[in-house]
């Protein structure tokens, strides 16, 4: 798949994947590479992001295999950017794919 393509979408499958359930980064890394090469640098960046925009929060889990889990949870802000970029998103697959 194109990288630009995938850049477009990222954020909004990293949101709707936190709107089903709260994960840690690497969960989400596999969970998203199921459909797109990405990789977890390039997840962990958006995280970041999303953190400093207030979309997410962290928190911790004492995990029985090593280090405690850093999980990351939508915030209620983040919830309605991950609405308002769902339908932004479709609207533009809608519109383009009148034009293919």
């Amino acid at each position: 798949m194109d990288a630009q393509f995938k850049k477009g979408v990222l954020e909004l499958c990293v949101l709707s994947q936190l709107a089903q359930q709260d994960k840690y980064g690497y969960e989400l890394t596999e969970v998203i590479s199921k459909e797109l090469s990405v990789t977890a640098g390039t997840l962990y960046l958006i995280l970041k992001r999303l953190k400093d925009s207030g979309y997410v929060e962290t928190y911790l889990v004492e995990s029985a295999s090593g280090p405690a889990r850093k999980y990351y949870h939508l915030t209620e802000t983040g919830n309605s950017y991950r609405e308002t970029q769902k339908q932004e998103w479709l609207s533009f697959v809608e519109k383009a794919g009148k034009l293919i």
